[in-house]
């Protein structure tokens, strides 16, 4: 008993914080004196003069509810009341310090995967909106027998900057290091071969074909969804974050997609176990070739066997007759990559006007400020 009150029951003040943005700490008040080595959770979010109500806190330890990354314990004892000032909206806790418990009645929510319609991360045809990754104007009709999707120009309000103008904006905030990788990436990579995945219903293959393709120099995957009511999904821990340096088309069907890419001067070579097939290591990968691979069960639909040039298979030397489709791109890919270097001298093509163009999205994709800068800049010039 101290002053009348048992320790297992204290009055906190109302606390009220007119920060948008705070710290929270949430500590054990089983302890007479609370301090900091009884802090339990540290968390990191939006906040805007929220009233912390004068309430009695029992042993339990208390939670506090958030939007999206929240804790479940529904303790009574402590809540959170909105106070009359406006608040400035954060995109993402992604950067919050980590939270941990040793109490069982606090748990951490799994995160809900969201749905991540593949068209927040791709330009899908020539009626919908580029995408939030896409930052160079973009192309709709080749203009000449070889496919490079962006125009010299990047818009900014009413204004244009030229890839160098862009380079010349970005730069400065870039690390040497990073403009060094930019580089050797850009040099490294080609349109003249892109990938197509037609119906996968496993998402994380999706993503696994995803990082290859980037790591492998393949700088264009299309993804042909047979059915609506199933769209990919981030998997960010799979693909390590590889769409973000990809430019990423979603069709709704094999027709439309084999459509634009023979617009585009690519030749169709489908996967397929069969008879009539071409082993890989025959092909010349020095041709504009769109590589498709199908469903990891029913492997390539009838509809794409039907309109594509050229049926392809990988020999196999053992008792399976294929290969997980994640891997038989992979497969794929470095076997193109192989053919490309020993026919032409190497896997890279771009011409310097294009790698300057690729290098200035790179450096416009690298960060949210990147992309603030230029906008900076494009006002200065206007």
């Amino acid at each position: 008993m101290r002053g009348g009150r048992s320790s297992s029951e204290k009055k906190y003040p109302t606390i009220r914080l007119s920060t948008p943005s705070a710290v929270i700490l949430t500590a054990e008040s089983s302890h007479s004196n609370t301090d900091m080595s009884a802090c339990k959770f540290i968390r990191r979010c939006s906040l805007s003069s929220l009233d912390f109500s004068t309430t009695h806190i029992k042993t339990c330890t208390p939670s506090l509810h958030f939007p999206r990354h929240r804790l479940l314990s529904h303790s009574p004892g402590f809540k959170l009341r909105p106070y009359g000032h406006s608040s400035r909206s954060y995109g993402s806790i992604q950067a919050a310090v980590p939270v941990e418990s040793t109490d069982d009645s606090c748990i951490l929510a799994e995160e809900e995967e969201e749905e991540g319609d593949i068209k927040r991360l791709i330009w899908r045809n020539t009626n919908d909106d580029v995408s939030s990754f896409m930052k160079m104007e973009r192309r709709t009709e080749p203009q000449s027998n070889r496919w490079f999707p962006y125009f010299d120009k990047f818009k900014s309000g009413t204004t244009f900057l030229s890839s160098r103008e862009v380079l010349d904006a970005v730069d400065p905030s870039l690390m040497e290091l990073r403009k060094e990788r930019f580089t050797n990436v850009v040099n490294n990579r080609t349109y003249s071969v892109c990938m197509v995945v037609e119906g996968l219903s496993d998402p994380g293959n999706v993503s696994a074909v995803f990082r290859s393709a980037d790591a492998l120099g393949f700088q264009s995957v299309h993804v042909v969804s047979l059915d609506s009511r199933k769209r990919y999904r981030e998997h960010r821990h799979i693909s390590m974050g590889a769409e973000k340096w990809l430019d990423i088309e979603l069709w709704d069907s094999a027709e439309e997609c084999f459509k634009v890419l023979r617009s585009r001067g690519y030749r169709i070579a489908t996967t397929h176990v069969g008879m009539k097939t071409v082993s890989i290591y025959d092909m010349d990968w020095s041709c504009p070739t769109a590589i498709v691979v199908g469903n990891e069960g029913r492997g390539i639909s009838e509809e794409a066997l039907k309109m594509s040039d050229m049926h392809c298979s990988i020999p196999m030397k053992g008792m399976v007759d294929s290969f997980n489709v994640s891997v038989a791109s992979g497969i794929l890919m470095h076997h193109a990559v192989c053919d490309r270097t020993s026919r032409l001298g190497g896997h890279g093509d771009l011409t310097s006007e294009e790698k300057q163009i690729l290098l200035a999205e790179f450096s416009l994709r690298h960060s949210r400020s990147s992309v603030s800068i230029a906008h900076e800049y494009a006002k200065r010039k206007g």
